[in-house]
């Protein structure tokens, strides 16, 4: 288990499955990045944020900003990663809102 310093707790079912299981998204720390760790080039202070699942079955991803401000910035959007999950799942708030509005199932 990371430890996160922000996450946001959500549910999910396998599409055409009514079954509803919790997961977490977060993100890490930042994280000083070495030209080594990267195939591109990068200046000083360039920092990484992984993005992490929780409870589902799905890689996280590893973003970078030009310092660590920004990294957070960019990995605190969730939504286009979220949005790329609704492809194989259905996600609901805790609540059992939809989380994009309307159940993609639904009319």
């Amino acid at each position: 288990m990371k430890n996160f310093i922000a996450e946001r707790r959500l549910l999910y079912s396998q599409k055409g499955s009514d079954i509803r299981k919790e997961f977490v998204i977060g993100i890490c720390a930042p994280y000083p990045v070495e030209q080594s760790m990267v195939a591109f080039p990068i200046g000083e202070g360039f920092a990484g944020c992984d993005v992490r699942l929780e409870g589902l079955d799905e890689e996280g991803e590893n973003i970078f900003g030009a310092d660590s401000l920004q990294a957070v910035n960019l990995a605190s959007n969730v939504e286009a990663f979220l949005e790329r999950l609704q492809q194989k799942y259905d996600l609901f708030w805790l609540s059992g809102e939809p989380y994009f509005g309307k159940s993609m199932g639904s009319d």
